[in-house]
Protein backbone atom coordinates (compact mmCIF):
# COMPACT_ATOMS: atom_id res chain seq x y z
CA UNK A 1 0.00 0.00 0.00
CA UNK A 2 2.79 2.43 0.87
CA UNK A 3 4.54 1.71 -2.42
CA UNK A 4 1.32 2.46 -4.29
CA UNK A 5 0.91 5.76 -2.49
CA UNK A 6 4.53 6.61 -3.24
CA UNK A 7 4.02 5.77 -6.90
CA UNK A 8 0.88 7.91 -7.11
CA UNK A 9 2.60 10.81 -5.41
CA UNK A 10 5.57 10.49 -7.76
CA UNK A 11 3.34 10.54 -10.82
CA UNK A 12 1.47 13.56 -9.50
CA UNK A 13 4.73 15.41 -8.93
CA UNK A 14 5.88 14.52 -12.45
CA UNK A 15 2.66 15.92 -13.86
CA UNK A 16 3.14 19.16 -11.94
CA UNK A 17 6.79 19.41 -13.00
CA UNK A 18 5.90 18.81 -16.66
CA UNK A 19 3.10 21.37 -16.54
CA UNK A 20 5.40 23.89 -14.88
CA UNK A 21 8.08 23.37 -17.55
CA UNK A 22 5.56 23.86 -20.36
CA UNK A 23 3.92 26.89 -18.78
CA UNK A 24 7.31 28.47 -18.15
CA UNK A 25 8.12 28.10 -21.85
CA UNK A 26 4.78 28.58 -23.58
CA UNK A 27 2.38 30.03 -21.01
CA UNK A 28 -0.83 28.53 -19.71
CA UNK A 29 -2.44 28.01 -23.13
CA UNK A 30 0.65 26.30 -24.49
CA UNK A 31 0.60 23.60 -21.80
CA UNK A 32 -1.97 21.16 -23.14
CA UNK A 33 -2.89 17.98 -21.30
CA UNK A 34 -1.58 16.02 -24.29
CA UNK A 35 1.85 17.66 -24.05
CA UNK A 36 1.95 17.17 -20.28
CA UNK A 37 1.14 13.47 -20.66
CA UNK A 38 3.80 13.05 -23.35
CA UNK A 39 6.52 14.52 -21.15
CA UNK A 40 5.50 12.38 -18.16
CA UNK A 41 5.26 9.28 -20.34
CA UNK A 42 1.65 8.38 -19.54
CA UNK A 43 -1.64 8.37 -21.41
CA UNK A 44 -3.52 11.64 -21.35
CA UNK A 45 -6.46 9.94 -19.64
CA UNK A 46 -4.15 8.88 -16.79
CA UNK A 47 -3.70 12.51 -15.75
CA UNK A 48 -7.32 12.58 -14.61
CA UNK A 49 -6.51 10.02 -11.93
CA UNK A 50 -4.63 12.85 -10.21
CA UNK A 51 -6.25 16.09 -11.40
CA UNK A 52 -9.76 16.95 -12.56
CA UNK A 53 -8.52 19.27 -15.30
CA UNK A 54 -5.74 21.66 -16.30
CA UNK A 55 -7.24 24.37 -14.12
CA UNK A 56 -6.62 22.23 -11.05
CA UNK A 57 -3.03 21.60 -12.12
CA UNK A 58 -2.59 25.33 -12.55
CA UNK A 59 -4.08 25.98 -9.11
CA UNK A 60 -1.45 23.70 -7.53
CA UNK A 61 1.32 25.53 -9.40
CA UNK A 62 -0.06 28.88 -8.23
CA UNK A 63 0.30 27.72 -4.64
CA UNK A 64 4.02 27.28 -5.25
CA UNK A 65 4.24 30.58 -7.10
CA UNK A 66 3.25 32.54 -4.06
CA UNK A 67 4.66 30.40 -1.26
CA UNK A 68 7.53 32.82 -0.97
CA UNK A 69 10.53 31.97 1.21
CA UNK A 70 10.36 35.57 2.40
CA UNK A 71 7.51 34.51 4.64
CA UNK A 72 9.82 31.98 6.26
CA UNK A 73 12.62 34.55 6.45
CA UNK A 74 10.52 37.07 8.35
CA UNK A 75 9.11 34.35 10.62
CA UNK A 76 12.57 33.10 11.54
CA UNK A 77 14.04 36.58 11.77
CA UNK A 78 11.24 39.00 12.72
CA UNK A 79 12.23 42.62 12.10
CA UNK A 80 11.31 43.67 15.63
CA UNK A 81 14.26 41.65 16.91
CA UNK A 82 16.70 40.98 14.09
CA UNK A 83 16.55 44.28 12.18
CA UNK A 84 18.69 45.75 14.95
CA UNK A 85 21.58 44.10 13.11
CA UNK A 86 21.24 46.78 10.44
CA UNK A 87 23.32 46.13 7.34
CA UNK A 88 23.85 42.49 8.34
CA UNK A 89 20.09 41.95 8.38
CA UNK A 90 19.79 43.34 4.86
CA UNK A 91 22.58 41.07 3.70
CA UNK A 92 20.74 38.07 5.13
CA UNK A 93 17.57 39.16 3.38
CA UNK A 94 19.36 39.62 0.07
CA UNK A 95 21.03 36.21 0.42
CA UNK A 96 17.56 34.65 0.54
CA UNK A 97 16.46 36.59 -2.52
CA UNK A 98 19.63 35.68 -4.39
CA UNK A 99 19.09 31.96 -3.79
CA UNK A 100 15.64 32.30 -5.34
CA UNK A 101 16.94 34.23 -8.32
CA UNK A 102 19.50 31.57 -9.23
CA UNK A 103 17.38 28.53 -8.33
CA UNK A 104 16.26 26.74 -11.56
CA UNK A 105 12.89 25.58 -10.22
CA UNK A 106 12.00 28.96 -8.78
CA UNK A 107 13.07 30.59 -12.04
CA UNK A 108 10.47 28.50 -13.89
CA UNK A 109 7.84 29.69 -11.45
CA UNK A 110 9.00 33.27 -11.95
CA UNK A 111 8.72 32.89 -15.74
CA UNK A 112 5.13 31.77 -15.31
CA UNK A 113 4.42 34.84 -13.20
CA UNK A 114 5.93 37.13 -15.82
CA UNK A 115 3.92 35.54 -18.63
CA UNK A 116 0.63 35.53 -16.76
CA UNK A 117 0.76 38.99 -15.15
CA UNK A 118 -0.62 40.75 -18.21
CA UNK A 119 -3.53 38.42 -18.81
CA UNK A 120 -4.46 36.73 -15.54
CA UNK A 121 -6.29 38.74 -12.89
CA UNK A 122 -5.70 36.13 -10.17
CA UNK A 123 -1.94 36.15 -10.75
CA UNK A 124 -1.85 39.95 -10.73
CA UNK A 125 -3.76 40.17 -7.46
CA UNK A 126 -1.62 37.54 -5.73
CA UNK A 127 1.60 39.04 -7.11
CA UNK A 128 0.72 42.48 -5.79
CA UNK A 129 -0.19 41.02 -2.42
CA UNK A 130 2.82 38.70 -2.02
CA UNK A 131 5.61 40.77 -3.54
CA UNK A 132 4.50 44.28 -2.71
CA UNK A 133 1.93 44.53 0.04
CA UNK A 134 3.28 41.80 2.34
CA UNK A 135 6.97 41.89 1.45
CA UNK A 136 7.28 45.68 1.34
CA UNK A 137 5.31 46.02 4.57
CA UNK A 138 7.66 43.65 6.41
CA UNK A 139 10.72 45.32 4.93
CA UNK A 140 9.41 48.73 5.99
CA UNK A 141 9.04 47.40 9.53
CA UNK A 142 12.70 46.43 9.44
CA UNK A 143 13.74 49.89 8.30
CA UNK A 144 11.56 51.49 10.98
CA UNK A 145 13.37 49.44 13.64
CA UNK A 146 16.72 50.55 12.21
CA UNK A 147 15.59 54.16 12.42
CA UNK A 148 14.57 53.71 16.06
CA UNK A 149 17.99 52.21 16.77
CA UNK A 150 19.65 55.21 15.11
CA UNK A 151 21.32 52.99 12.55
CA UNK A 152 19.92 54.81 9.53
CA UNK A 153 18.52 58.27 8.83
CA UNK A 154 14.85 58.95 9.41
CA UNK A 155 12.65 58.77 6.32
CA UNK A 156 9.45 57.20 5.05
CA UNK A 157 10.03 53.47 5.79
CA UNK A 158 7.62 52.35 3.06
CA UNK A 159 9.44 54.40 0.44
CA UNK A 160 12.78 53.19 1.73
CA UNK A 161 11.63 49.57 1.47
CA UNK A 162 10.47 50.15 -2.10
CA UNK A 163 13.76 51.79 -3.03
CA UNK A 164 15.68 48.87 -1.55
CA UNK A 165 13.58 46.13 -3.11
CA UNK A 166 13.10 47.50 -6.63
CA UNK A 167 16.69 46.83 -7.83
CA UNK A 168 16.49 43.27 -6.48
CA UNK A 169 13.45 42.58 -8.63
CA UNK A 170 15.23 44.15 -11.60
CA UNK A 171 18.26 41.88 -11.11
CA UNK A 172 16.00 38.86 -10.92
CA UNK A 173 14.29 39.76 -14.17
CA UNK A 174 17.69 40.32 -15.77
CA UNK A 175 18.86 36.85 -14.71
CA UNK A 176 15.75 35.28 -16.23
CA UNK A 177 16.15 37.18 -19.50
CA UNK A 178 19.83 36.24 -19.79
CA UNK A 179 19.04 32.58 -19.24
CA UNK A 180 16.29 32.67 -21.84
CA UNK A 181 18.92 33.87 -24.30
CA UNK A 182 21.42 31.23 -23.06
CA UNK A 183 23.76 33.97 -21.93
CA UNK A 184 25.93 33.78 -18.79
CA UNK A 185 24.74 35.28 -15.52
CA UNK A 186 28.11 35.28 -13.76
CA UNK A 187 28.32 39.07 -14.02
CA UNK A 188 25.37 39.24 -11.62
CA UNK A 189 26.81 36.86 -9.03
CA UNK A 190 27.89 39.67 -6.70
CA UNK A 191 25.50 42.45 -7.69
CA UNK A 192 23.07 41.68 -4.86
CA UNK A 193 25.67 42.20 -2.15
CA UNK A 194 27.00 45.29 -3.90
CA UNK A 195 23.48 46.69 -3.89
CA UNK A 196 23.30 46.35 -0.09
CA UNK A 197 26.64 48.14 0.32
CA UNK A 198 25.62 50.93 -2.05
CA UNK A 199 22.23 51.37 -0.42
CA UNK A 200 23.62 51.28 3.11
CA UNK A 201 26.13 54.02 2.34
CA UNK A 202 23.23 56.27 1.38
CA UNK A 203 21.10 55.71 4.48
CA UNK A 204 23.47 54.89 7.34
CA UNK A 205 24.18 57.46 10.04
Amino acid sequence: MNSTLSKNRSTKEKILDAAMDLMAQYGYNGASMRKIAKIVGIRESAIYNHFKNKEEIYAHILQNLFSTPFDDFFEKKPPEEFAKRGRRYLMEYVATFKLLAFDPKNEKLFRIIMQELMQNHTVRERFLKAFYEENIKKLSNAFFVMMQENLIRSADPILMAQEFFAPLLYYRIQITLLRLENRPTSSLSTVFEKHVDFFWEGVAL
